[in-house]
């Protein structure tokens, strides 16, 4: 039996396929309901299965599936055990109660203001649970990342609320919670992640080796997940208006209002399913910056680099982007 490689991925992440399907399997929402004892036993077993002292009879198929578990819920480059909710795992099964809520529950003004702060509250946490976890970020930074993306998005939405209001239909009004998450997004991620922007973050050869910092490559990391964050949005947020805008035409659908809310929580799920790895796939997650570009536009860490490995001698240096 051929032993498991761990430096390697299962699948190949230099194509959009093989992302997608390591995605599929990582953000698993069955993975969110494994118990912590569980998660643990699964990093003791590929501790202990690097070091070939693995229990007598372990399978291939059980190590795989404690490397699942592992890459699920502990950090990439911690290696601690990240916070339940904000786990891509959990990703699908909340994303899908609030952003149903939010869809459903957008006509008055303490709905809006209620539900776009619970979602930049969960946006928070996964933002940090999901940053690089290289770089420190202190709890000033923390409170100014949440109160302005909360802050941000209850303007848009309810600055964009009392506009179509007066000059648009109900169809419009029904884009409200997207535009709202889209901006906060644009100012959550950036503003929780700073340090990374502010300091820059290590980058490595293709070895694994840190070679200096680049806050160009904090800064290309951070787009690539704004960018997904609201790709992974995008579908429930702008496809469910429609529907529900024509379903409520008909007089069944007006019948069983309280079955609204049930039907854009459901149907978000099903649509998260998918979305929540193909977004998280759009981008390799162990992203490269080139070498040319670190001298053109940081010179400072560029000479850091040739102390470190010489001049010439790498062409790329890679870095986590974070999720």
């Amino acid at each position: 039996m051929q032993r498991i490689d761990f430096t390697q991925p299962k699948w190949d992440q230099s194509t959009f396929s093989g992302r997608l399907k390591h995605f599929f399997w990582v953000t698993d929402p069955r993975s969110c309901v494994v118990s912590s004892q569980q998660l643990y036993e699964a990093k003791n077993l590929i501790e202990k299965y690097k070091n070939h002292h693995e229990p007598p009879g372990t399978t291939n198929e059980q190590v795989w599936y404690a490397r699942k578990l592992y890459e699920s819920a502990f950090h990439p480059d911690s290696g601690e055990l990240q916070n339940f909710c904000g786990r891509m795992s959990f990703q699908v099964p909340g994303g899908m109660l609030i952003t149903g809520f939010m869809l459903q529950f957008y006509r008055t003004v303490p709905a809006v203001v209620f539900w776009q702060w619970v979602n930049q509250s969960f946006n928070a946490l996964v933002n940090y649970t999901n940053r690089n976890a290289k770089s420190e970020v202190s709890s000033t930074q923390l409170g100014v990342a949440y109160v302005s993306a909360t802050t941000s998005a209850l303007v848009t939405a309810l600055g964009l609320k009392s506009f179509l209001e007066k000059r648009a239909g109900s169809l419009l009004q029904r884009y409200v919670p997207f535009a709202a998450v889209a901006a906060a997004n644009c100012i959550n991620i950036p503003l929780m992640r700073q340090s990374e922007l502010i300091n820059g973050i290590v980058v490595y050869d293709e070895n694994g080796n840190a070679v200096t910092e680049s806050r160009l490559a904090a800064a290309k990391g951070i787009t690539q997940v704004v960018i997904s964050r609201i790709a992974m949005a995008a579908p429930g947020m702008t496809l469910l208006p429609l529907v529900m805008e024509k379903l409520e035409t008909y007089s069944w659908m007006q019948r069983i209002k309280f079955l609204h809310a049930p039907f854009q929580i459901f149907a978000c799920g099903a649509i998260l399913t998918f979305m929540t790895p193909a977004a998280c796939a759009l981008f390799p997650q162990r992203c490269s910056l080139n070498v040319s570009t670190l001298a053109r536009f940081e010179p400072e860490q560029y000479e850091k680099l040739k102390k470190t490995v010489g001049e010439g001698s790498i062409s790329k240096v890679y870095f986590n982007k974070g999720l």
